[in-house]
């Protein structure tokens, strides 16, 4: 069997460091997503905890008035 070249090893190296940083693109991307979807979930939860203080605050008031 032939022996690979020089140029073929350091080609087959280069592509090898391209997957791994395309792959770890792809992680970290998907990893902003989620994020993303949970400080959402995040913000509607305070949003209903804020509307829930709101009407106690209103009931408390009325109560002691």
């Amino acid at each position: 069997m032939a022996k690979k070249s020089k140029l073929t090893q350091v080609a087959v190296k280069i592509g090898a460091a391209m997957g791994r940083a395309d792959r770890k693109a792809h992680q970290i991307a998907r990893a902003g997503v989620l994020a993303k979807k949970e400080l959402a979930d995040i913000s509607k939860q305070v949003d209903a905890l804020k509307r829930q203080l709101q009407k106690t605050t209103k009931r408390l008031k009325r109560a002691l008035a």
